[in-house]
């Protein structure tokens, strides 16, 4: 992963007045190769239960910027103190379904385990980027959406796990950013619009 690709990114911002949240990408070195640290949302939650995301959440009065509130999120969710994050750049805004501005972090994080430290979260998943670049583990659709058009959706899949949706769309340009993986021509299948998600 070529890191200082995302330093040098200049990131297109969301700027419209949607709910302002954060995100943190956190990159792991380990001695098999680096590896990126998602969350699996409890399922009880009101908006994206049980999927993959980053760490994050929405800003707080208190938060030193959206930066500081990827960090606090991350501490708050995995126990990741925020002086041990190494923030390296942003990527592009990305406009979510239930109406929020979500600005990703991207950042390098100790190798440690790493468990859920409140009940939002149930599981953490620290995958390899190998396994998230392999063609095998990508599949995506093309579909209409209500608000938004024509959209394309992309499933990684990883050790059991699928991440998809906005957390699928940044790790897109994660990956075609810092590294040689590019997303197919074309998607793998067209489906109707209101198909089930096929998670």
């Amino acid at each position: 992963m070529d890191l200082q690709r995302v330093a040098d990114h200049d990131p297109v911002a969301v700027t419209d007045g949607a709910r302002e949240a954060a995100v943190l990408a956190p990159v792991v070195d380990r001695p098999d190769g680096e590896h990126l640290l998602f969350i699996k949302r409890a399922d009880h939650l009101g908006e994206h239960p049980g999927q993959m995301s980053f760490p994050g959440g929405g800003r707080e009065p208190t938060d030193a910027g959206l930066a500081g509130t990827a960090t606090r999120e991350a501490r708050e969710e995995v126990g990741l103190p925020p002086a041990a994050v190494d923030v390296v750049g942003r990527l592009d805004d990305i406009r979510t379904v239930t109406d929020y501005a979500v600005r990703p972090f991207v950042g390098r994080v100790p190798d440690r385990t790493y468990e859920p430290a409140d009940d939002e979260v149930a599981e953490t998943a620290v995958l390899p980027l190998s396994a998230l670049t392999d063609p095998d583990n990508y599949d995506s659709e093309r579909r209409d959406h209500p608000r938004y058009g024509e959209v394309r959706v992309h499933y990684f899949r990883v050790d059991g796990y699928t991440v998809w949706g906005a957390t699928g769309r940044m790790l897109v340009q994660l990956l075609e950013l810092t590294t040689d993986w590019r997303v197919p021509a074309e998607p793998d299948r067209i489906v109707d619009a209101d198909a089930d998600f096929p998670v």
